[in-house]
């Protein structure tokens, strides 16, 4: 599986199938809410939404671990920065794609979240930006405006499960975030509230929250079981206090003490009132274990005054108990019915010995049938999800089961007494029904409870009730077979396995029974086992009993048998007259148990306690390595067995010679063993098998990591990959004549395609090599069908596809590399697609050409570069680029988004190192195990193309324009230039990131190819190698990617880089004269002759009154002459300007 991981040195425990899974959960509310569910949902944390414990319930949930009480080792993060840091995180969820706001500070700490996020906008400033604290506010606002600006119905997750609110938008818009939203300037201008409607999602939200998967199993198992077990525990240490006198003083209110204490104060933090009867706590003994007494029951009211002493039948002291352990604010719950008294006699020599007809092996018969009614019953329902079918199927087989042990008499009046129903309890504890669709993803509890049962043979009334329930979980996929039908496959967990089944207590004349016993091994003369070979000392005994568990105790070999003092059970000897024979398996490694099978005939079954009885008829005693008893069985026992005269058959077996029941129980002793921890015989100190060492476990979480995703297929032949315990070798490459396919993606600007043409030219002589080229595409998208028929084109190709032909396909700039892979692997037509195969798959990032602004990535960055699909990035940016900060995050984000795939340094696309070239053209690397596993649980539906990236907030478009007419080559290189210092800030509209085509240059009659990177200034002009792959034999062209681009837009710029047109030039009137131009007009004429009564002195004109002038008395006239004149040559310009012709650069 994808699995749990260290992410970045810092926090371990991150899963990123789960981290995209609950997010793809609480995303599907938006989606299937109808016309009136909200179009994004806020979540802000700390004082910016006044604590809202919603929102902080839904960061828990997101951010597992990161926030709450399961925390991942933070205290360094506390003392790096404060909480209202780590708080500083504005969250808003759309349908397609994430909003998210931090901070440097808790970014590194968030990234392993979100990093596998599709289509995130990340809005992050840089360190140096943020020690700004104006600017870092005013950022915060700005960045809050420009996620809501696209909704107008906002949900929020108001209310936290534990503590309701009503719903009240005046309270929301007096979160400081909202009311930021407000100011002029920065913010939005108006009231929050007034512009968006507020919806409250809480409800549904919780729904989500109680669905198990991976991360929340694992906190189950590792916190909620293991507080639960620890309640079990201490209810076993306060019974072991008790000896066989003082236990008859012992009572309901002193037993249940452990479990009313964990389920009250449990109760006191939770809001949840709506706990039925069956799901508190109780502990009731006897004869008051009835029905009436068990409907009546209250917790909160135990009794003092029923003991072991008197509530027996008939006044005498009680045989056994029921007892119910229930979790406060959970799912788990279980309950047990155990014992006082034993149900066997030592054998002690009387070979006439009968079976105890007690009370005790009656309840015990009963409550054996009891227990495997509930686990076949829960067997059903994983495999049906049926509770009726599981209901009949339990009940039948409890029944069954009466008649086999010879209960016949008890069938008719327990057939209506025997209840068995099973409930689904969400992570909050609250029961919910079965038909509800959240209920598959749920524990649930099944049980029997078998009341009332009567006294058939003495008469003396009722005997009380007997109740058997566990917890457990059930995981269920889907298998496409072979041939296209889908088949379904199940399995189950019992949660509360490590709960004994079956305990019981020595009374009085079990205690003295049980001496006796151990008498026999103090004895020097010979005796009904011989004489004792060894003293007593610590071995493990169990049975394949549904009712056994690994049980520590002592042994002591005899000459003709062996001693084990159970803990429980007191004395059990084994005969050689009851022994059919004894096999004796000891792996002989370091570690390894040593297992002691003694398998025995019917006669020792009055001897031996009902939970060690099986119907394989065999006991495993276990020796631990070097421990006293395994070095005393070499030297002291094994050479007398051994002997013919010894009565008893010794065999010296290997694995291989066991049954496979025998193997499961010397497995399970082993893991006993292995872990370390106390035995469960001192169970007063913890129950020793707890669930995390069962051997079936590991499997069940494999399988649950896969259903818990979504209910899409799995194919039947990836089903060993999926499902295995170990890493699988790579596999030796199977493809055989099937075209290998590599697929090379990456944003435009990132010399992906100048890698492509230097891995062709590389590998050109060792096979024949194939390269698709996508045209440009308007909406800059991905044409699956475009790719589809290139395919169908090579097989149907006259010339034929050649020996071992390799395709290199080169994905558009911003397409989803998964459209690609579901293309290629979807071709509708079957024979096409069975000729083709993935070899591998490489991301090209230029980290320089990545970022549109702050931490904000181009759209579809971080989805090229997809872990599970994507096997190696190459970085192209340059060598001493790699201390630049930007690069520097790039390749975090890029790692912590896919942290398997190999990292490649290739400057401008020239790969250097042979080993890099052949991870690239692997043609096994996309079929590797792990890449397989995370494709499955990251991207559910994948291998049917039904897993769909959707599409981010940021839409680049892509615009071809074609013209005729050569550049100017000293106006088009500072245009590109300018584009960098044209580049505008959010909504990016009429920004263009990148530049690629073909023209020509007025100063060359060559056809040159040029790029140019807005964002990394990078820019490349290098002479054609071929003609146009779309057009061949077109114009130049260029094709322009950016934001809300116009063609008309993009001719201007084009025009301003070619040869500028001349104009024509306008006419010339007196407004247009300079006084340069009077002047000189005067100048040239202040000599013409004057009117009557005029003079000249040299300086002014002088008129008869002796006024004066200082321009000539005709300048009018002179102007207008000097304008016609001009005006004359103006109309020649233009007229031949007109004859000549000025093209334009887009004229055909």
């Amino acid at each position: 599986m994808a699995g749990i991981r260290r992410v970045n040195g810092k926090l371990s425990g991150i899963n990123p199938a789960v981290s995209c899974s609950r997010l793809r959960r609480v995303q599907a509310l938006l989606c299937d809410g109808g016309p009136s569910a909200p179009e994004g949902l806020l979540c802000s944390l700390g004082i910016d939404s006044r604590y809202n414990e919603g929102c902080s319930e839904l960061a828990k949930f997101l951010f597992y671990g990161l926030y709450g009480r399961n925390q991942l080792n933070l205290e360094h993060v506390l003392e790096e920065f404060p909480d209202e840091t780590l708080d500083d995180v504005i969250l808003l969820i759309k349908a397609q794609c994430v909003h998210l706001y931090c901070n440097p500070m808790n970014y590194s700490y968030l990234l392993p979240y979100v990093s596998h996020w599709r289509n995130l906008h990340l809005y992050c400033m840089t360190e140096a930006e943020y020690e700004d604290e104006e600017a870092a506010e005013e950022f915060k606002i700005s960045s809050f405006v420009t996620m809501v600006q696209d909704c107008y119905r906002i949900g929020v997750p108001y209310s936290s499960q534990g503590h309701v609110q009503r719903f009240d938008v005046f309270m929301v818009e007096k979160w400081p975030l909202i009311q930021a939203f407000a100011l002029e300037g920065i913010g939005g201008g108006s009231f929050f509230t007034m512009k968006y409607k507020l919806m409250d999602m809480s409800e549904k939200l919780w729904k989500v929250y109680n669905r198990l998967d991976p991360v929340s199993l694992e906190n189950l198992l590792t916190e909620d079981l293991v507080n639960f077990e620890k309640q079990w525990t201490g209810f076993f240490s306060s019974m072991d206090l008790e000896s066989h006198l003082s236990i008859l003083e012992l009572s309901e209110a002193q037993a249940g003490e452990a479990f009313r204490t964990y389920y009250s104060h449990g109760l006191i933090s939770s809001n949840i009132t709506d706990k039925s009867k069956s799901q508190q706590p109780f502990v009731l003994f006897g004869k008051h274990s009835s029905s009436e007494d068990l409907e009546a029951y209250s917790f909160n009211f135990p009794s003092e005054s029923h003991q072991v002493r008197n509530t027996g039948l008939e006044g005498s002291a009680a045989r056994h108990m029921i007892l119910q352990c229930v979790a406060p604010k959970g799912p788990l719950a279980c309950s047990r019915t155990y014992f006082f008294g034993t149900t066997h006699s030592p054998y002690l020599g009387n070979p006439n010995t009968a079976q105890k007809n007690t009370d005790v092996l009656l309840l015990s018969q009963i409550y054996s049938a009891a227990v495997q009614a509930v686990l076949s019953g829960i067997k059903c329902y994983s495999f049906t999800s049926s509770a009726t079918k599981a209901q009949d199927v339990a009940e039948n087989t409890f029944l069954v089961l009466l008649d086999s042990m010879d209960l016949s008499q008890y069938r008719s009046s327990l057939r209506s007494k025997c209840e068995f129903g099973i409930q689904a309890v969400n992570m909050e504890g609250r029961i919910i029904p079965l038909t509800d669709g959240d209920s598959r993803y749920v524990v649930k509890t099944a049980s029997m409870t078998v009341r009332d049962i009567p006294d058939l043979r003495g008469g003396r009334g009722a005997l009380g009730s007997v109740v058997f329930s566990e917890s457990f979980l059930e995981s269920g996929i889907n298998i496409q077979q072979k041939d296209g039908t889908v088949s379904s496959d199940s399995c189950y967990t019992i949660l509360t396995t490590s709960v004994p089944r079956y305990a019981c207590w020595l009374m009085e004349s079990d205690f003295k029974q049980s001496e006796q016993a151990q008498h026999l091994a103090k004895n020097e003369e010979g005796t009904c086992v011989g004489r004792a070979l060894t003293a007593a000392d610590a071995a493990y005994v169990i049975s394949s009993s549904l009712l056994s568990a690994p049980e520590e105790g002592k042994i002591v070999f005899l000459s003709e048998g062996l001693l084990f003092i159970h803990p429980q059970h007191g004395s059990i000897t084994l005969s050689k007259d009851h022994i059919s024979s004894i096999k004796f398996y000891d792996p002989q490694d370091c570690g390894g148990v040593a297992s002691l099978l003694v398998e025995y005939d019917s006669g020792l079954l009055p001897h031996l306690p009902f939970p060690l009885r099986s119907a394989e008829r065999c006991l495993l005693f276990a020796l631990q390595p070097r421990s006293k008893s395994h070095r005393a069985f070499y030297s002291k026992v094994l050479s007398v067995w051994k002997k013919s005269d010894s009565g008893l058959n010794l065999q010296m077996v290997e694995e291989k010679h066991l049954s496979w029941n025998q193997k499961n129980m010397h497995t399970r002793l082993q893991k006993l063993h292995d872990s370390q921890e106390p035995p469960v015989a001192k169970r007063r100190g913890s129950l020793k098998t707890s669930y995390c060492q069962l051997p079936e476990q590991d499997m069940f979480l494999q399988h649950f990591a896969l259903s818990s995703i979504g209910g899409e297929p799995i194919l039947y032949d990836h089903l060993q990959v999926l499902f295995t315990s170990a890493e699988l070798k790579e596999p030796v490459n199977s493809h055989g004549d099937k075209v290998v396919i590599t697929i090379i993606t990456g944003l435009p600007g990132s010399h992906k395609k100048r890698l492509c043409d230097f891995l062709v030219q590389l590998n050109k002589e060792h096979g024949r090599w194939l390269v698709y080229r996508p045209g440009p595409d308007p909406r800059g998208g991905f044409s699956a069908s475009d790719l589809q028929q290139y395919m169908s084109g090579l097989l149907e190709s006259p010339r034929g596809l050649g020996p071992k032909p390799r395709l290199l396909v080169l994905s558009p700039g911003y397409t989803d590399v998964l459209e690609v892979v579901q293309a290629v692997l979807l071709h509708p037509d079957p024979v096409v697609q069975a000729c083709f195969a993935i070899g591998a798959v490489t991301a090209c990032v230029d980290p320089l050409a990545s970022c549109v602004e702050h931490r904000f990535a181009l759209p579809k960055l971080l989805e090229q570069c997809s872990q599970g699909m994507v096997s190696a990035v190459v970085f192209t940016g340059g060598p001493g680029e790699q201390k630049n900060p930007l690069v520097q995050h790039v390749q975090q984000l890029v790692r912590s988004a896919n942290p398997t795939a190999a990292f490649i340094l290739a400057e401008g696309g020239a790969v250097t190192r042979n080993e890099d070239v052949n991870l690239i053209f692997s043609e096994s690397s996309f079929g590797e195990p792990q890449m397989l596993r995370a494709r499955y649980v990251l991207y559910p539906g994948w291998c049917k193309g039904r897993f769909s990236g959707g599409c981010g907030c940021l839409v680049l478009s892509q615009q071809r324009v074609a013209f005729s007419r050569p550049l100017e080559r000293l106006l088009f290189v500072p245009g590109c230039k300018a584009l960098k210092s044209s580049l505008r800030p959010s909504p990016y509209r009429g920004n263009v990131y990148n530049v690629w085509g073909k023209l020509q240059f007025s100063d060359s009659e060559q056809l040159m190819e040029v790029s140019y990177n807005t964002l990394s200034g990078s820019l490349c002009v290098v002479p054609d190698r071929g003609p146009d792959p779309v057009t061949p034999g077109a114009s130049c062209f260029l094709v322009f990617d950016g934001v809300g681009l116009t063609e008309d837009g993009l001719k201007d710029w084009l025009r301003l880089c070619a040869k500028q047109k001349q104009k024509k030039k306008p006419k010339n009137t007196k407004n247009s004269l300079s006084p340069q131009d009077i002047r000189s007009i005067h100048r040239a004429r202040h000599l013409e002759p004057l009117p009557p009564g005029y003079f000249y002195n040299g300086h002014q004109y002088v008129d008869i009154f002796g006024e004066k002038l200082s321009f000539h008395p005709y300048m009018e006239e002179f102007i207008q002459e000097y304008l016609a004149e001009a005006n004359k040559e103006v109309e020649l310009f233009n007229r031949q300007l007109e004859l000549q012709g000025q093209p334009d650069l887009f004229d055909p």
